[in-house]
């Protein structure tokens, strides 16, 4: 009689012996392990490395289409901005609402205007106002409405030495350094092409805050020295540029 033991086919009825699970991994495994970009093992430092590219994209989207900084390159925007400060620029305060307004300060693109650069000024006036240098007290006008610009202009600085009387187009923006002494602006193009009016379509977006240096970080607090102007009729009056230039 043969004694030795024979092979056996396991019951299939019985749960399969732990002992005898394979090294293998099974589909579950494999399709956890899909859910990592193949690409990633191809990359010097993996998933760090992806990680980072994101965050670069994502910083460059904001810049591209939501904020940037700006630094501020003059003191043509002192007291409130000094060489060196750096601004957040809201490139979509303008988009889905109304334009600039009085007394905003905007960073434009002066190219065919001012220069082949950005620069930060003042909006002054808009489309179809009558601004005007200056009443008998020296303060700019604007519309008839004499504007008290003293919360924002460099200490001992007049409104402007530069005599003006011009309507500003539509679609056009009439703008001043806030340190007016040493400011080129609108009032140095008044007799140039376009005479010294910054188109709507150049704006890259409204100064929110100074982000640097951490020790003059803050919002940019908005004014309300133009908020009792009217309205502007821009048939009212003929545009007439009276000097150019600034002091």
């Amino acid at each position: 009689m043969d004694t030795e033991a024979q092979p056996t086919e396991r019951d299939r009825s019985l749960p399969p012996d732990p002992e005898d699970s394979s090294d293998t991994p099974g589909t579950e495994g494999r399709s956890r392990s899909a859910l990592v970009p193949r690409f990633t093992d191809r990359l010097p430092g993996g998933r760090t490395t992806l990680t980072l590219l994101l965050c670069l994209l994502f910083l460059l989207a904001v810049n591209l289409f939501v904020a940037r900084p700006f630094e501020i390159p003059s003191g043509s925007m002192e007291k409130g901005l000094r060489v060196g400060d750096r601004v957040l620029v809201n490139k979509l305060a303008y988009t889905f609402g109304d334009g600039p307004a009085r007394g905003d300060v905007i960073v434009f693109d002066g190219s065919g205007y001012f220069g082949d650069a950005d620069y930060i000024k003042r909006v002054v006036g808009v489309g179809g106002d009558h601004v005007v240098c200056c009443d008998g007290e020296g303060r700019i006008r604007v519309n008839g409405r004499s504007v008290d610009e003293s919360g924002f202009l460099f200490p001992g600085d007049s409104p402007s030495t530069v005599r003006f009387d011009v309507v500003v187009p539509e679609g056009r923006l009439f703008v001043l350094g806030d340190h007016r002494g040493s400011s080129s602006d609108s009032r140095d193009r008044l007799g140039s092409p376009g005479g010294g009016m910054v188109p709507v379509e150049k704006v890259v977006g409204r100064a929110e805050a100074v982000v640097w240096p951490f020790g003059r970080a803050g919002r940019l607090e908005p004014t309300d020295a133009y908020a009792k102007v009217p309205a502007g009729e821009a048939s009212a009056h003929a545009a007439a540029p009276m000097g150019g230039g600034h002091g």
